[in-house]
């Protein structure tokens, strides 16, 4: 599975503590924010071919074997194609961070599908809690916000990199980051206290609740998605950091929806969840206002999900 369902419930209690132990930037992380949604550009109405690269990074000691899926030359659809040539442009950069007991790989339908849209996804395993961790420890949590901080920063690097495939395709000033269960606890953590990364412009969290405190910084527009049928963790745990929420927000509710947070599989749920999230994505890193006002009607489908959101 993508997300195991030992991702357990209990995680709310415990994530403040957790991401006071050791959920700290990584030092480029401390860079100026910007305006809630990154100046109009040009946002691609096309579907591309998907590549993807593996890429191994470090912190402080830490393996963080990482995928990046990107927009490729060739025609769309099909699997990812491994060192794929990078198709024309510059992209907006998404860090997207897996469940316990999850992987990069668990999660590629989501991440495939929003680089083919025109974005960079990093894709991160984190060391103690991916699928193949030995040993797994959730108590670990608290360290992933700093991790995928570090990994955007590396990604950015590339950008500059002489020779690496994604030189000069990143558009380096343009980053969010999103994540489902122990994912969207990181995710949250990355836009919450110390664990703040000045550099995201947007956030998404699906089936997820707080981690590092209240949301700190400057004013960054996020997306939250849960089942309010979630039996792992509480529709109540992201609700409740979606109320406190005092920036641009939308919260797309999956009527009788699972800890899936809608992800996986192609109802009409399913799919009012990927068009938001898309839709979520151009306008917060192209600042598309066209994909703003759509929001509202990806995210309603009568009887199975419904919209709230100041967005």
């Amino acid at each position: 599975m993508p997300a195991s369902t030992s991702d357990s419930a209990a995680v709310d209690d415990g994530a403040a503590a957790l991401a006071a132990a050791g959920a700290a930037p990584s030092g480029s992380a401390s860079a100026a924010a910007s305006k809630s949604a990154a100046p109009a550009v040009k946002a691609p109405t096309q579907t591309f071919a998907v590549g993807v690269s593996t890429f191994t990074f470090t912190r402080a000691g830490r393996t963080l074997r990482t995928l990046v899926f990107y927009p490729a030359t060739g025609s769309a659809g099909g699997s990812p194609k491994s060192n794929a040539g990078v198709a024309a442009g510059r992209f907006p950069l998404v860090l997207w961070s897996h469940g316990l007991h999850g992987s990069p790989e668990g999660y590629q339908g989501v991440t495939a599908k929003i680089a083919a849209a025109g974005f960079v996804v990093a894709a991160p395993a984190y060391p103690f809690t991916n699928s193949a961790a030995n040993p797994f420890n959730q108590n670990d949590m608290g360290n992933q916000p700093a991790d995928a901080s570090a990994v955007i920063t590396e990604v950015l690097k590339l950008d500059t990199k002489a020779g690496a495939a994604l030189a000069g395709h990143i558009e380096t000033g343009r980053v969010a980051a999103g994540g489902h269960s122990a994912g969207g606890y990181t995710t949250a953590g990355m836009l919450s206290g110390s664990g703040r990364d000045a550099r995201l412009k947007g956030g998404i969290i699906v089936s997820g609740g707080g981690m590092g405190g209240k949301f700190s910084g400057v004013s960054t527009p996020v997306l939250f998605i849960h089942g309010d049928a979630d039996a792992t963790v509480p529709y109540s745990s992201g609700r409740s950091l979606y109320d406190g929420c005092t920036w641009p927000k939308a919260f797309l509710t999956l009527l009788k929806g699972d800890h899936g947070g809608g992800l996986f599989g192609s109802t009409p749920a399913n799919q009012a969840v990927s068009k938001t999230m898309l839709d979520f994505l151009r306008f917060t890193l192209y600042g598309d206002s066209a994909a703003k006002s759509r929001l509202r009607t990806d995210a309603t489908v009568t009887g199975a999900a419904k919209y709230d959101g100041t967005i």
